[in-house]
């Protein structure tokens, strides 16, 4: 029988990921999330900052990353120089700060370019979803197994939960788009 509840889940968690990776940008305010994507190379292996130091955000323009072990805040120092946030990390014994400068005018089209690719390719993911729930959808008519009716009540519904999905993409992109024009 068909499930259209599991394609529905996949469209979820393809917008869950993309959540992640907009929190990830870096907007004018100073904000954990930015540092997720970043990995540094310790004890032989790659881990996110936040598992070898606590980060906090002591003030709007200021990310603090406490690490707790004296060995590895060089390396989360070249780590941070080495990703493209922009950053220039203030090193000072075990504590690293991080101002936030202010967005260029420049910088805020480009992250608003990017954002928008970002919530293309979401969008992207999610038709293909769907065009995969409705390929099931030709099988199980194919096999016999629904009827005609069924079959359209299902791409229906499939449908639905696309332009659902879509629009929250959508949401979020002109949410984030805000924020970013936001001085």
């Amino acid at each position: 029988m068909f499930d259209e509840k599991s394609h529905s889940l996949k469209m979820d968690k393809a917008i869950e990921v993309f959540s992640k990776e907009l929190s990830s940008l870096r907007t004018g305010r100073a904000n954990t999330a930015m540092l997720d994507l970043i990995r540094v190379d310790v004890y032989g292996q790659q881990m996110p900052i936040n598992q070898i130091g606590s980060i906090t955000t002591p003030e709007p323009r200021m990310i603090n990353i406490q690490v707790w072990d004296q060995n590895n805040v060089s390396l989360i120092d070249a780590a941070i120089q080495k990703s493209e946030l922009g950053l220039n990390p203030q090193v000072d014994g075990q504590l690293i700060r991080l101002p936030i400068p202010e967005l260029n005018e420049e910088r805020r089209i480009e992250l608003k370019k990017l954002i928008k690719s970002m919530g293309e390719k979401c969008k992207v993911s999610i038709r293909n979803i769907r065009r995969d729930a409705n390929d099931e959808l030709k099988k199980l008519l194919k096999a016999k197994e629904i009827g005609e009716d069924e079959e359209k009540s299902f791409e229906k519904n499939v449908q639905q939960i696309t332009d659902k999905h879509i629009s929250i993409v959508d949401e979020k992109v002109s949410t984030k788009e805000k924020e970013i024009m936001t001085i």
